[in-house]
């Protein structure tokens, strides 16, 4: 996982509301079910700050960061998908974790990244 703070916004249309900032994350992700996946993933991204703020990613907030997700992506069997998700915070917020779940954030089953520690 890789984390760009702050990411630079693509164009002049994209940009981050006064006293924000973009972070982008990539994510991959990798079906290791038993059938196609296909979803939204901005729909089941979340940021987490360090006062337990969540933050939604941005549908509409492209970054120079790294290519993003599609609107949708369909993932089969074995195969996998990669991606940046951007988020907007504001200027004093600290991400320290990331969470995706599946079926547009409505599945029971959450990953968690920590983002306070360094990648081995």
């Amino acid at each position: 996982m890789k984390v760009v703070d702050p990411a630079r916004a693509a164009n002049q249309f994209a940009t981050p509301e006064a006293g924000n900032r973009f972070v982008a994350v990539q994510f991959r992700l990798k079906n290791t079910g038993e059938a196609s996946y296909k979803d939204a993933p901005g729909n089941g991204a979340e940021l987490v700050d360090g006062d337990g703020q969540h933050f939604s990613a941005s549908l509409y907030a492209p970054t120079k960061a790294g290519p993003p997700f599609p609107g949708t992506v369909s993932v089969t069997i074995g195969d996998t998908a990669l991606g940046y998700l951007t988020f907007e915070l504001p200027a004093a917020a600290e991400p320290v974790t990331a969470q995706f779940s599946m079926n547009s954030g409505f599945s029971d089953d959450v990953g968690e990244w920590d983002l306070t520690r360094t990648p081995v």
